[in-house]
């Protein structure tokens, strides 16, 4: 009966267990657990991660240590903690951070470990960087005020050995006495200097993340999921800051059904979706996958698939292709590897520039393009998902790059940093652009002042001669400029109407009365003449098919009347013929999506 009591006891215990809450089991647990086992889980997922994975921690009676002595810390990594000292998870923390940092600092000198102000030198600043970092949080015996203020082992050194005797007792050892906490048994076998540094890679990266929503990563995300191209992924967040926040933001699909459908052999970059697409079967190191993920967030950074315009997009990605390559190769950003666009003839253009010598050879160029840029839908970028993302790009390139600069970290070329000015500032409208266009060929006039006249209000004042507002009017009949307009019937009505309402408008504010009017669908019309105002009011869209306008420019290069040197302002839709100018100042109003069939030399404005 006894027997079968305490069975039943136990298994009623058993049944108690069973119905405790995780609340409780967790904190039965904890209470179990050792106050520095707790402490070292909490460093193992602190600033110091990476480093605390690399100590062993021992807290037994097996080695000697005094009764006030905290822990000391051993040339190969292993912390010796006083078993008989009561301690909270706090001051273990700190004490176990105190010795780790002793050999991620690198104060294991063997030439000075026999050297007491050396110890104490040491000592001092891991202090200074434990109250600085402010991870960890001090005992009461360590908060005294530091007698040198010294950041490094070095500088505490050489100001102890300046210190007079009477302020030379100040200890931040973790032993009693002031005994040393370091032991040598050998040269490290250890990174411990590169594992410090790696956690704060770790830890600036995983604050980044957060910043974004992101997950932070993990000790075993390091060790388990974490490829070359990971990798370097990670290096841009916490080692680029140029692209560091634009790598944060993206994700790395590694999908082999979307490479297959999309054609990508390498990678490929969404700037709409946030997305680079790589294939991990491709044999490339660290340094390349730096090179080749770079590539892609420049691409999709400075707005290479809204540049595009009305260009052929494979040739336009294989431009582009040229001019980050040669740009990545100057900065000096991981390896490039062998099989990437890379043309020394290209150095110093723009990426408009490669494309119009691109295009003279578009069955070799195109042979050997990459197509790693995805084009989304253009209208896209009009709605207000598209402008967040188009200001995400522009506000986190022009912040990289004052943060790259400010702490320089490293070079950048001239034409990249002009490109990314150029493109931190939202794109000009195309009729600003035509009135700035307007302002460079006629100077606004100005009133002068003149003696020769009275001023109006010289009767107020006899004798004071005032002098006279008065307007030039020599230049007024020099003030020309002509139009060639297409009349073909392509030109769509409302972009028509657009630009010559604008035109008018310019002209008007600018004091220029003359215009010299020709339309040309198949032929000429010669329209003399015409104040601005008047050009809609004659424009006749007759619609006979395509459009012939040197005939156009070569009468008014015949006209002795019309002056030399007048500015000549083309409105087409570009389905004309290729055209000399003669060496006249010119410029051409294209819809939007149209492209003329030639490299034209003087400006081009998009209507849209």
């Amino acid at each position: 009966m006894v027997r079968r009591r305490l069975c039943a006891g136990d298994s009623r215990a058993g049944e108690k267990e069973g119905r405790m809450s995780k609340k409780q089991k967790k904190i039965k647990q904890k209470e179990e657990t050792p106050a520095y086992k707790l402490a070292l889980g909490k460093l193992r997922e602190s600033a110091i991660c990476d480093l605390a994975e690399c100590f062993a921690v021992f807290c037994g009676d097996d080695y000697p240590i005094a009764k006030d002595d905290w822990a000391y810390v051993t040339s190969q990594g292993r912390i010796y903690l006083n078993p008989r000292r009561e301690a909270s998870v706090r001051e273990l923390e700190y004490v176990l951070a105190h010795c780790m940092l002793q050999l991620g600092l690198g104060h294991f000198v063997e030439s000075r470990m026999g050297d007491p102000l050396w110890i104490r030198a040491c000592d001092l600043a891991v202090t200074a960087f434990l109250r600085d970092s402010k991870f960890v949080t001090p005992p009461m015996s360590f908060q005294g005020s530091l007698p040198v203020p010294a950041k490094t082992a070095e500088q505490a050194y050489e100001q102890l050995k300046l210190l007079p005797a009477s302020r030379d007792n100040v200890s931040f050892s973790t032993m009693s006495g002031g005994r040393p906490d370091m032991v040598w048994e050998g040269k490290p076998d250890y990174e411990y200097e590169e594992e410090l540094a790696n956690s704060f890679r770790r830890s600036m990266r995983n604050t980044v993340r957060e910043a974004a929503g992101l997950r932070p990563v993990s000790s075993y995300d390091v060790w388990h999921d974490h490829d070359d191209c990971m990798r370097a992924r990670d290096w841009f967040i916490t080692s680029y800051p140029l692209l560091g926040a634009i790598a944060a933001d993206f994700r790395i699909i590694k999908d082999i059904s979307v490479l297959k459908r999309e054609g990508i052999r390498v990678a490929a970059v969404s700037p709409q979706l946030k997305e680079i697409y790589v294939n991990e079967d491709e044999d490339l190191t660290q340094e390349e996958w730096k090179f080749v993920l770079a590539h892609e967030f420049l691409h999709a950074a400075l707005r290479h698939d809204v540049r595009c315009e009305d260009r052929e997009p494979t040739l336009w990605n294989v431009a582009c292709d040229y001019v980050i390559n040669l740009w990545l190769r100057e900065m000096n950003v991981g390896d490039m590897p062998d099989w990437v666009l890379y043309d020394e003839q290209f150095r110093g253009m723009t990426a408009e520039a490669v494309y119009d010598i691109v295009c003279a050879d578009p069955r070799y160029y195109k042979g050997i393009a990459l197509g790693d840029l995805l084009y989304g839908e253009a209208e896209w970028w009009d709605n207000l998902g598209g402008a967040n993302v188009d200001e995400f790009y522009r506000k986190a390139l022009q912040q990289g790059l004052e943060f790259h600069k400010k702490h320089n970290r490293g070079y950048l070329p001239s034409d990249l940093v002009e490109e990314i000015y150029a493109v931190s500032r939202p794109p000009i409208r195309w009729d600003v652009l035509l009135a700035k266009w307007f302002d460079e060929q006629f100077e606004p006039l100005e009133n002068h002042r003149t003696y020769a006249r009275m001023s109006r209000r010289q009767s107020a004042t006899p004798d004071i001669p005032r002098p006279a507002w008065y307007l030039q009017e020599e230049p007024m009949e020099q003030r020309i400029f002509g139009v060639l307009l297409d009349t073909s019937g392509s030109m769509d009505r409302s972009l028509l109407a657009a630009a010559l309402g604008s035109i008018a408008s310019y002209s008007e504010s600018r004091d220029v009365n003359h215009v010299r009017v020709v339309f040309c669908d198949a032929a000429a019309y010669d329209q003399g003449i015409m104040s601005p105002e008047e050009i809609a009011g004659k424009v006749k869209i007759r619609g006979r098919g395509g459009t012939v306008l040197q005939p156009g420019i070569d009468l008014l290069d015949r006209d002795e009347k019309f002056p030399k040197d007048a500015p000549l302002l083309i409105i087409t839709d570009g389905e004309c013929d290729k055209l000399k100018l003669y060496g006249r100042t010119h410029a051409f109003l294209v819809p939007w999506g149209n492209r003329l069939p030639f490299v034209p030399k003087g400006p081009v404005f998009r209507l849209k």
